[in-house]
């Protein structure tokens, strides 16, 4: 999909546009065959740049090639699975050209935009590039923001499930939650040397204003990353305290059923020896005699229970 958008120098407000010209903002999500050679006829860049971004996997980095360089960046996504949701990270690249584009490329539709496309971000214009990139990485950061606290409510919730019930369900839901927090971990960090190696002005001239934009977008990221950790050691700490917790009620359950296991043993070797035809002299002439070892089987019974009870074996 390929899509041009341009900031009108009256309203000053982003409208699509039918063709690219200088200054426009060129968004092209999984672009086939055709409109990567239609951009790359216009803008002159190199077709690699635009085909890396199409992988997935690509990785936050910075590079340069021929009039144009690329800015990868991982964005969160919420991802949706049957009965429940988890989030993801996916790349965007945005490459800046010498003669007057922005292009934006990602293997699949990526809502950070979506606010610049509904003219939802403050000061924003397609022909200030380096201030537009800016505001794309004070975006993301605030959208990763966004989602830890999202991410921190579903642990408060199934903290609360897991003190009353230690399923296996609700202990993979917060195994898919220590697994978001990883991977946000991992793409902020690497978005955050993306940061930093725009702060020195080396691969992007930075015009008035651009420097506090980008010590905002810097700061947002690195509060994005602190409370990455501090979730994620919080969950890891939840999941084994509950993990200790399940272990432990198995051990008293095994406990109390070995204890049981003893208690019930003593009638069963009573009625067993006597069942084996040896003499019990007066007793066997006894017409209370059944009575009378089953009393005995009972008080032993409860006299073993008693032992066991006292040494916390029961």
């Amino acid at each position: 999909m390929l899509k041009f958008y341009k900031t009108t120098a009256v309203e000053k407000k982003l409208k699509k546009a039918k063709t690219i010209t200088e200054n426009s903002w060129i968004d092209m999500v999984s672009p086939d065959k055709e409109e990567i050679e239609q951009v790359v006829k216009i803008t002159g860049i190199d077709e690699d740049l635009i085909l890396k971004m199409l992988d997935d996997e690509e990785r936050p980095r910075i590079e340069e090639s021929g009039n144009a360089v690329l800015i990868v960046i991982d964005t969160p996504y919420l991802e949706t699975e049957e009965d429940h949701f988890v989030y993801n990270t996916s790349p965007l690249g945005i490459i800046v050209t010498t003669n007057n584009f922005v292009i934006t490329v990602s293997p699949s539709v990526n809502k950070i935009l979506t606010n610049f496309k509904k003219n939802k971000v403050k000061d924003f214009r397609t022909a200030k590039k380096t201030r537009f990139v800016i505001q794309i990485l004070y975006n993301t950061a605030q959208a990763y923001i966004r989602a830890l606290r999202v991410v921190n409510r579903k642990i408060e919730l199934k903290e609360e499930v897991l003190s009353k019930s230690t399923s296996n369900r609700d202990l993979l839901d917060m195994l898919d939650l220590e697994k978001t927090l990883v991977y946000f971990l991992t793409s902020l960090k690497a978005n955050d040397l993306v940061l930093d190696k725009l702060s020195k002005g080396g691969v992007l001239p930075l015009f008035e204003g651009d420097d506090d934009l980008l010590d905002d977008a810097i700061i947002e990221n690195k509060q994005a990353i602190e409370q990455s950790e501090i979730y994620r050691n919080i969950l890891s700490s939840i999941t084994e305290t509950y993990g200790t917790i399940v272990s432990n009620n198995l051990n008293e359950i095994m406990k109390f059923l070995a204890g049981a296991t003893i208690v019930i043993s003593v009638p069963t070797m009573i009625s067993s020896f006597l069942g084996m035809n040896v003499p019990l002299g007066e007793l066997a002439n006894n017409p209370l005699s059944a009575s009378l070892i089953f009393i005995a089987s009972v008080v032993l019974s409860i006299i073993v229970a008693i032992i066991l009870y006292k040494k916390n074996m029961l």
